[in-house]
């Protein structure tokens, strides 16, 4: 099924933007957006946030095995 929809200037560059970070098509990211409700709002954010932890990766900031030891005790049945 192929279906036409005009939208602004603005939004197509949104689209645009997201298609070009994420490596997928526009109609990818808007076929999300309709399938399961990822607003383009929720996708830009999406994006930053994963951009962020790479960078924090590829900076070496990981969690050390203590830090995740005491998040896991915490939620440890007692």
């Amino acid at each position: 099924m192929s279906v036409t929809v005009h939208i602004t200037p603005e939004l197509e560059a949104r689209v645009a933007a997201i298609a070009e970070r994420t490596r997928l098509s526009p109609s990818e990211i808007i076929a999300d957006a309709l399938q399961n409700g990822h607003s383009l709002e929720w996708q830009e954010r999406f994006v930053e946030r994963v951009a962020a932890g790479i960078a924090a990766a590829d900076a070496g900031e990981f969690a050390h095995d203590k830090d995740i030891n005491a998040v896991l005790g915490k939620f440890r049945p007692a």
